[in-house]
This record gives C-alpha cells, structure tokens and sequence, in this order.
C-alpha cells in the first residue's frame, strides 16, 4: 500500500491512516494530546502506542496496525508534537 511519493501529504498510506484515526476520533485524540511531553521523557508516539496496546487498541478502524513496520514514526511524533499547539 505504500508509495514512494507519499500519500496524502504524508510519507505512506500506513502513516496517513494512522494519522487519520488519531486526528479524527476524540478516544484516540485525547490519549495522542497526553503523550506529547511526557514528564517520563519518552513521549509521543512510541507512548501513544504503548497506552493503546494496554487498552487492547492494536489497529486502525481500517486495519492498519499500530505498528506496522511501514509507518513512519517520525512524521507521527510531528504530528503528536503539534497536536498540542
């Protein structure tokens, strides 16, 4: 599903999804606003992932995992970064 010339603005289809689901349901919204500037240092999304898969959210609505090795990370720490601005 990827492209090597992006998709949507964003690097992938994996990465637009997730961003998609994240920006546009309030749960997922709430939980991604709290994992920008963690006070234990390891933010963004890497603890967005980690609070999801404790309450048993693996994947998108569409079925894109949360950690698929094809998202990249980068972009969604950005976007969780500017989620609180």
């Amino acid at each position: 599903m990827s492209n090597e010339n992006g998709y949507n603005g964003w690097a992938n289809y994996e990465t637009w999804n997730v961003a998609l689901w994240v920006g546009n349901d309030e749960g997922l919204y709430r939980i991604a606003r709290g994992c920008h500037n963690s006070s234990a240092g390891d933010g963004g999304y890497a603890l967005l992932v980690s609070q999801l898969s404790e309450l048993g959210i693996t994947e998108t609505g569409d079925g894109v995992s949360y950690t698929d090795p094809e998202l990249d990370t980068d972009e969604l720490d950005e976007m969780i970064e500017e989620l609180d601005e």
